[in-house]
C-alpha cells in the first residue's frame, strides 16, 4: 500500500522539490559536520539518512533484486606457513608469488 502511495506521490513532480524542515539545531550542525566529513552535502545525507529508513520500514533487500554474495568461510586449516609475517606486505607478495 504505501509503494502505491508513493509512486503516486512521485509522479506528480517532475522536477527537484525544495522542502523546508524544521530540525534540532544541535542535529543539524552534527549532520552538517558528518556531511563535510564525507564530502557530501546535506541534501544528499538526507537522503540517504531517508532511503534508509524507509527501506528498513519496508522491510527490503538493501538493493532489491541483487543478493548479498556468500564469502567463504575457512574453519580448518594452519593459517600462514612459519616464517611471514602477515604484518609485512612484502612478505605476504612474495609467499604469493612463491605459491604461483
Amino acid at each position: 500500500m504505501l509503494e502505491q502511495h508513493f509512486t503516486e506521490y512521485r509522479n506528480l513532480y517532475h522536477l527537484i522539490v525544495k522542502t523546508t524542515l524544521n530540525l534540532d539545531d544541535d542535529l543539524l550542525a552534527r549532520a552538517k559536520a558528518h556531511a563535510a566529513l564525507e564530502r557530501k552535502s546535506l541534501t544528499r545525507l538526507i537522503e540517504e539518512g531517508l532511503s534508509l529508513r524507509l527501506r528498513a520500514a519496508a522491510g527490503a533487500a538493501p538493493r532489491a533484486g541483487r543478493r548479498t554474495p556468500q564469502l567463504p568461510v575457512f574453519d580448518r586449516g594452519t593459517g600462514l606457513r612459519p616464517g611471514i609475517d602477515p604484518c609485512s606486505n612484502r612478505a605476504l607478495w612474495d609467499a604469493a608469488d612463491a605459491d604461483a
